[in-house]
């Protein structure tokens, strides 16, 4: 990491986690605050909030809404993970290097925690109209809502959820992943350009740059799952196999899938060349990052 990224990303962290710390109450009644702020703090890459960050800048982007909007991708990732980790899902115990939230605080906790951060992100990128235009508003609330739903990632952990024991093809494994995991990363993207000007051109560009992007994550996720440790990566290794869940690995082999998150990286880099922004060297490193990270 050049020292100009390290201090690009040491910079934006500690701003970002210094507004996500003022808008998670912690004086939310019995508990449900100590919950939410538990869910959410003090762990996580914040890959969400960088992508709306780099996007924003590179489209000289309204800062106070940026700032908003990578607050509110990263309450929904959290709140997601939060309800996928309980027992009626993928029934886990460790994240982030932790207990899960439902073994901290109850299976009723961790289910109203992770409703209350996903109200908490509609209630952040709605502030006064004189603090974020309406219409930008209703803007970033769209993205994040159609991410977020049944077209996104509610819709890919359903498709998850129905497909343990049963064999699919790379097609329909890339079509879970686009909606479960590809849907938020891409919509970060959006919602950062979406607060600067950009033309047409140039936001079908960043949806392409984001929709490469997701899948090649969740491509090196399925990769690091079968070739990490569980210490190393902050959660249970090993997992989705041992549920029997189609993965990238069981699909196409280790070698392929690390050939296809590859190619999805060259993928997403052409897309910023045809972005013709100003400055897209963030958003570059941040697509290197995420196929070339080891945890």
């Amino acid at each position: 990491m050049s020292s100009d990224n390290a201090h690009w990303l040491q910079h934006g962290l500690s701003e970002f986690e210094l507004a996500l710390d003022g808008w998670v109450p912690g004086d939310a009644p019995a508990g449900l605050g100590q919950a939410m702020r538990y869910g959410v703090l003090d762990g996580g890459k914040r890959l969400r909030p960088l992508l709306v960050r780099a996007s924003a800048e590179a489209v000289h982007g309204h800062a106070e809404a940026a700032m908003r909007a990578a607050v509110a991708v990263e309450l929904i990732h959290a709140y997601s993970l939060i309800h996928d980790d309980m027992p009626c899902m993928d029934n886990d115990v460790l994240r982030r290097g932790r207990a899960t939230v439902h073994v901290r605080y109850g299976e009723a906790g961790a289910m109203l925690a992770g409703d209350a951060m996903q109200a908490l992100a509609f209630e952040v990128l709605t502030p006064d109209p004189g603090v974020v235009p309406v219409g930008l508003q209703a803007s970033l609330c769209a993205l994040l809502a159609r991410a977020a739903g049944h077209a996104g990632m509610a819709g890919g952990q359903a498709i998850d959820l129905a497909s343990i024991g049963m064999p699919l093809v790379e097609a329909q494994l890339r079509d879970m992943h686009r909606r479960k995991t590809g849907a938020l990363l891409q919509a970060s993207v959006l919602m950062g350009a979406a607060t600067g000007a950009v033309s047409a051109a140039g936001r079908a560009a960043l949806s392409d740059y984001g929709a490469a992007l997701g899948l090649a994550f969740q491509i090196v996720d399925d990769i690091l799952d079968v070739t990490q440790a569980s210490e190393k990566l902050g959660k249970t290794a090993g997992k989705d196999m041992d549920a029997n869940k189609p993965t990238y690995v069981t699909v196409l082999g280790i070698a392929s899938a690390r050939a296809q998150a590859n190619a999805l990286l060259e993928q997403a880099l052409a897309a910023l060349a045809r972005a013709q922004l100003g400055d897209t060297r963030r958003l570059a490193w941040l697509a290197g990052m995420v196929v070339d990270r080891d945890c």
